[in-house]
């Protein structure tokens, strides 16, 4: 059986508009996947029969000649901390089983509903979102499908929403991004993932990490289709310009986001820089020495472990056992911040916002890899703490700048056939989706012109 992503969603639709396909019988064959050993740990949960009966009705809507929104009756995937009405959201967690089911679903599930789109199932994740790794030892780690040989890891915190699409179970996985949990899956699956502007899509009904930094978004195999999906999270689409990628300004800091790159990386974003100055892009090299506040700026503790040391505390002191160590380890930071020490991290935040916005403003993105390094083998990271925790901090290390921004950001893949998958971040601050949407489709034309990023 061929485990490959299925076709951008505009090829779907041409064939069912053609007659050569049917929703159900594209259902049929993502079910039939998903019995496949390499998709056993991707999803918590699975919802066929209302899948196949969403599916199912959208066919018949098509045959009495019904308009119908471009999700109708396509599988998708939905992260396991939003609510579906009737079922448990685990977020991860095996505290997370004797919860009571959802009495309503989550804004994105209801959004998706409307949209008619047929969700398979809700997909396995770190342990409360809370690493870029994507390890879970309570309901196990789905295998990244980018090496047959080596069982690497899929980046987290929406493991399953990436393995779920790079298998071709889905047409887009619904995941979250607090410090990169969707651009770094999809950079380490060979995947497109957008990282909206957090205030776009509500987050009624998701269970949190941080109230602060949470975003609800979408991973896909294109720009095109993350954008669709996003349009029907946001309940409105993006108003896109099909500008050339011709003159558009790039920085590439100098600060940080290059450090320590591993060689695969190093190479694949050489060549990717070099087919977008080729394009026309006028790429600035710069320091930014702002990025290289962040860490300071954002202690003690940090937003994440702070907020989830608030919603955690009690379990921690009661059943701190049933947590994934290294999840509690990173939560325990936030035990000794106070309140003053709280406030004083968002007054800090809005500054350096303010001062980024500036240095920003004369370019149409900022340009780095999403993350320095390939995926590394699930076992290496199991086996050792010290392995573990230096991967999650580099995983999350570039990508942590666009959500201290407010920003929006995609992860477009720019490997070379045969390699392992590497990411390319475009990033802007916060409310310039649409011009950053722009630059992401014209980069991506221009990577898939000179080979680069191209998938099954």
């Amino acid at each position: 059986m061929t485990m490959s992503p299925l076709p951008p969603i505009a090829s779907l639709l041409a064939e069912l508009a053609a007659g050569r396909l049917t929703r159900e019988g594209l259902l049929d064959r993502v079910l039939e996947r998903a019995a496949h050993p390499a998709a056993a740990q991707v999803f918590t949960q699975r919802f066929d029969a209302e899948a196949r009966e969403q599916a199912r009705h959208a066919d018949q809507l098509q045959r009495l000649g019904v308009a119908l929104p471009p999700l109708a009756g396509l599988p998708v995937t939905v992260k396991d901390l939003y609510d579906v009405a009737g079922s448990v959201t685990w977020a991860g967690s095996a505290l997370r089983r004797e919860a009571p089911a959802a009495r309503a679903d989550a804004a994105v599930v209801r959004r998706l509903r409307s949209a008619g789109a047929a969700i398979v199932g809700k997909t396995n994740m770190t342990e409360f979102a809370f690493s870029g790794v994507g390890l879970n030892p309570h309901h196990g780690t789905p295998a990244n499908p980018c090496d047959p040989v080596v069982a690497r890891i899929p980046g987290g915190s929406s493991s399953g929403a990436a393995v779920s699409v790079a298998l071709g179970l889905a047409v887009a996985g619904i995941g979250s991004d607090t410090g990169g949990s969707i651009r770094i899956p999809a950079a380490l699956c060979g995947l497109v993932g957008f990282k909206c502007t957090q205030s776009r899509v509500p987050l009624d009904g998701a269970f949190p990490l941080s109230t602060t930094l949470d975003t609800a978004c979408a991973l896909a195999r294109t720009v095109d289709d993350c954008l669709l999906v996003d349009g029907v999270l946001a309940g409105a689409p993006l108003a896109v310009a099909g500008r050339p990628l011709a003159g558009r300004r790039l920085l590439v800091p100098q600060t940080l986001v290059l450090d320590g790159l591993q060689p695969p990386v190093a190479r694949a974003f050489e060549r990717a820089l070099s087919a977008l100055s080729t394009a026309g892009a006028l790429i600035v090299e710069q320091p930014l020495s702002l990025l290289a506040e962040m860490a300071g700026l954002n202690s003690p503790g940090g937003f994440s472990a702070t907020e989830a040391w608030a919603l955690h505390r009690q379990a921690l002191a009661a059943q701190r056992d049933r947590f994934d160590p290294r999840v509690a380890a990173r939560i325990a930071p936030g035990e000794g911040v106070s309140a003053a020490d709280y406030l004083q991290l968002h007054e800090r935040r809005r500054g350096w916002i303010t001062r980024a916005r500036a240095a920003l403003q004369e370019f149409d993105a900022l340009l780095c890899p999403t993350v320095p390094i390939v995926a590394p083998p699930i076992a290496e990271l199991q086996a050792s703490d010290d392995a573990f925790f230096q991967a999650n901090g580099l995983l999350l290390r570039n990508t942590f700048t666009v959500n201290y921004l407010d920003g929006c950001a995609f992860s477009l893949p720019c490997q070379a056939e045969g390699e392992l998958p590497v990411g390319l971040m475009l990033a802007a601050p916060g409310g310039a989706d649409a011009v950053l949407a722009s630059v992401a489709r014209a980069a991506q034309d221009v990577l898939s012109a000179a080979g680069l990023g191209l998938l099954p």
